[in-house]
């Protein structure tokens, strides 16, 4: 059968990516619109992005109004301050947040009403052309043609999705995370992990995107743990970087599974951070996921060393799953409780979560069958 196989038009990586691109931002446009966050834009990665741009005479507006996961509110603040300045591209700089942004406002400077009646369709269109920056080492925005906002007034999140939304240039610079601080790592590294196990266990997946899946898988087992003791550590950084661009490109070609689907409910409505809900729910997904399709989970087990030939499928699939749980608890994870989530509340949401988790679609790629109930289950399990 066929595979469609999507990357971004350019990707430049390593130290000294972002000087290395000099001739691709010349090439974006005259005028560029920065979508960032406050801290990102008094940080040493924007300083070197701006004066690169000043040094080849490309001019630029900056919108940095972005204080949390983007929601429709800030993707119309930020079209309205491209569209006053004369903009004719985008530039993403920062976490999931600002490149998820500046995705979403190039979707609504071209396409009529509210970005959220685009929620789940298959977007073309003609945007401006898009650079993208991560400072993290997580999302894998840069690599996909995925952004997720929230609908600030009904307040679900929302999945954007178009092969237009992939940028025409990824600059990768590992240097750009050492300033991330422990905390933020781990929830980044477990983003970029769970978009990996899941890709690799989707239905979806594919003999193209399986050997980016396994080799993130383990570059995040072997190095997470280092970059979250030491943020100065070089090899698990760059390692780390590499990583979040397999699983990104991975979920890209081959979608997301049951954790995104019960995730973005969590985050919509009691603002936990993506990646720390995608941990929280990793263990016990992957539990009930891999009661279906062992096999899978196995084989990816023994790719990644947490388990041997000579191992059961069954033995070899909850191998896998309690390494992640291990890692999870390594890394300092909270707990819902933990965190500060009411458990009442929770409990009183949990209908309507597992309707939009389910009506996301992202539960249809795992590859054993998930109900309603089952969402329900999982949800209640949680506490």
């Amino acid at each position: 059968m066929p595979y469609t196989f999507l990357t971004p038009k350019r990707t430049v990586f390593g130290e000294g990516a972002l000087e290395a691109s000099e001739a691709s931002f010349r090439a974006l446009g005259q005028k560029a619109l920065i979508v960032t966050g406050q801290v990102v834009r008094k940080g040493e990665a924007f300083a070197r992005l701006t004066g690169l741009l000043a040094r080849i005479g490309v001019a630029y507006e900056v919108f940095s109004d972005i204080p949390g996961e983007p929601d429709d509110a800030m993707v119309d603040a930020g079209a309205a301050v491209y569209r006053a300045a004369g903009c004719d591209h985008l530039i993403g700089l920062g976490g999931g947040s600002p490149l998820d942004c500046a995705k979403a406002i190039a979707v609504g400077l071209v396409l009529p009403g509210s970005v959220c009646a685009y929620a789940g369709r298959d977007i073309q269109a003609d945007v401006p052309p898009m650079a993208l920056i991560p400072t993290t080492a997580g999302t894998g925005s840069e690599a996909t043609k995925f952004t997720v906002i929230t609908d600030h007034v009904g307040g679900a999140k929302l999945l954007l999705k178009g092969d237009a939304l992939l940028p025409a240039l990824a600059v990768v610079d590992y240097t750009f995370t050492l300033s991330a601080p422990p905390s933020l790592t781990a929830a980044t590294g477990m983003d970029a992990l769970t978009h990996a196990v899941e890709a690799y266990t989707s239905r979806r997946a594919n003999p193209l995107t399986d050997p980016y899946a396994v080799d993130a898988t383990r570059r995040i087992l072997a190095c997470l743990p280092g970059a979250y003791r030491n943020g100065n550590a070089l090899r698990e950084r760059e390692s780390m970087a590499i990583a979040a661009y397999e699983a990104g490109l991975s979920i890209c070609n081959a979608s997301v599974t049951l954790v995104h689907g019960m995730s973005r409910p969590i985050g919509a409505k009691f603002h936990v951070p993506h990646g720390l809900s995608n941990a929280m729910l990793l263990a016990p997904c992957l539990t009930f996921a891999a009661k279906g399709a062992p096999q899978r989970f196995a084989r990816l087990a023994r790719e990644v060393g947490c388990a041997g030939a000579g191992d059961s499928d069954t033995h070899a699939a909850l191998a896998l799953i309690d390494r992640l749980a291990e890692l999870t608890a390594e890394l300092d994870i909270p707990t819902l409780a933990a965190y500060g989530v009411p458990e009442g509340e929770f409990r009183a949401l949990i209908p309507q979560m597992a309707k939009e988790a389910l009506a996301s679609g992202s539960p249809g790629n795992t590859l054993c069958e998930v109900t309603e109930a089952d969402i329900v289950s999982l949800y209640h399990g949680l506490y």
